[in-house]
């Protein structure tokens, strides 16, 4: 079971590529078929292998030679490895499925925040059916609680955005989470996402990758932040409990 979950993770992390890639540039995601950016070739089958046709053909394209984004294997090997984690600690169940569909989707949402600052309508529109359908078939969150946690969340944000650079995707994205995770959840997913930006942030800066005054997107923030809450949130805000009393 590993091995095809692991698979039908890798094939998924293809599919997330051409989102990553045409969502920003508001091309659809079904048609045309994959092709080369830059040659514009159709890519026949053994091309499309994730992870090991990008290996074979040495970074490059197989018609033009022009060089093919890393990205591509990265976000695939990602997802495959998330998707493996996931199922390591919550085994083939419905939260499992919730909290994979919602990790190929922040994958999505991270790297066209990264590339472009930006977080599509289109992917919060997603999350939030996703969010309702399983907060009806009151899974894991209550439909009230994850009512209150859409709120707060984009509520938390929304304020921080008059005093402070937080970009409206930001606010929209941290509703969506709120609507998934309930109000503890979201409360727990901001002060990681601050807690993580922060860190990250002084990296970037002392590593020469970023200057002081540049902007840093928020989204691949609050993204590992829902991971982490997704794995280890109950035990987290045991731990924090514990401490406070």
């Amino acid at each position: 079971m590993i091995i095809i979950i692991f698979t039908l993770a890798l094939l998924i992390g293809s599919f997330l590529n051409v989102c990553i890639y045409r969502i920003p540039n508001k091309q659809s995601i079904a048609y045309p078929p994959s092709h080369c950016p830059k040659c514009d070739t159709s890519l026949k089958p053994v091309d499309l292998i994730p992870v090991i046709s990008y290996f074979l053909n040495k970074g490059k394209c197989r018609y033009c030679g022009e060089p093919i984004s890393p990205q591509y294997p990265i976000v695939e090997i990602m997802n495959g490895l998330l998707y493996l984690i996931l199922y390591l600690k919550f085994g083939l169940s419905l939260i499992f499925v919730k909290y994979a569909i919602l990790t190929s989707l922040l994958i999505v949402v991270s790297f066209i925040d990264y590339k472009f600052e930006i977080i599509p309508n289109g992917l919060m529109i997603f999350g939030i059916i996703i969010g309702l359908i399983f907060n009806i078939m009151n899974f894991n969150t209550s439909f009230v609680n994850g009512i209150i946690g859409l709120f707060l969340g984009g509520g938390i944000f929304l304020i921080i955005a008059f005093i402070g650079p937080m970009g409206g995707g930001d606010i929209k994205l941290m509703g969506v989470l709120g609507l998934i995770f309930g109000g503890k959840g979201i409360l727990l997913i901001a002060l990681l996402s601050f807690i993580i930006g922060a860190i990250s942030s002084i990296i970037l800066i002392l590593i020469g990758v970023k200057g002081r005054k540049d902007t840093i997107p928020f989204g691949p923030f609050i993204s590992i932040a829902t991971v982490v809450t997704m794995l280890y949130g109950n035990e987290i805000l045991r731990m924090y409990l514990e401490i406070i009393l």
